[in-house]
């Protein structure tokens, strides 16, 4: 009996310090990855709020996207061609299909017509604040003049920290001027646009 016991309180001790050492290892594995899922969840958030900055500012610059891939070409990729069949059936299908065709391409040109007929009278931001900065007698900041937008056109958002990137962009262009009196920066129309607007509105009101 003892020589039997012997061995097994071995192999019993060889298991416990094998599942310790398991354990061990596992746990750690865990706190690795924890903390590999932490930091790129971390990063996923930083690169999503960049995504929504540069989205903003590609919107207030009016640059326009280059369009998907048109739906009749996906659908004709993405439904297979009906098998031929012999006969006076497969030629029945095959004139109510080319005659109905033209009906449905019809049908979706006048809603991408109707779409880009409302974009192009819909004008960008940039057109807005050089509006507005014309119509200004005293340089504002960005925030007041993203309120003043917003009460113009209340159908639209007016974030301030697109509104600001969009006055730099027309400072960086000589479109806008920029004064800064003590911490807080004022943007107007330039004095050469300024002053043709005014004998614009002069000549106005003296007719």
């Amino acid at each position: 009996m003892p020589e039997t016991t012997t061995p097994a309180t071995e192999l019993t001790s060889h298991y416990v310090a094998q599942v310790t050492g398991d354990l061990e290892r596992n746990v750690k594995e865990q706190e690795r990855i924890t903390t590999e899922i932490a930091s790129l969840q971390g990063q996923l958030a930083a690169v999503q709020h960049d995504h929504t900055v540069l989205v903003n500012v590609q919107q207030a610059l009016g640059i326009t996207q280059a369009p998907a891939q048109p739906e009749a070409e996906a659908e004709s990729a993405a439904v297979p061609s009906p098998r031929q069949k012999s006969g006076a059936a497969r030629d029945g299908k095959t004139a109510r299909k080319s005659a109905a065709a033209p009906k449905k391409a019809a049908a979706k040109k006048p809603i991408a017509k109707s779409a880009d007929a409302t974009k192009a009278a819909q004008p960008t931001l940039v057109e807005l604040i050089r509006r507005h900065l014309l119509e200004l007698k005293e340089p504002r900041s960005a925030a007041e003049i993203s309120a003043a937008l917003g009460q113009a056109h209340p159908e639209r958002q007016f974030a301030d920290k697109v509104v600001r990137v969009t006055l730099e962009g027309l400072v960086a262009k000589s479109q806008a001027e920029r004064t800064k009196q003590g911490r807080s920066v004022f943007y107007a129309a330039p004095k050469s646009a300024a002053a043709p607007e005014a004998e614009a509105q002069r000549t106005e009101t003296e007719r």
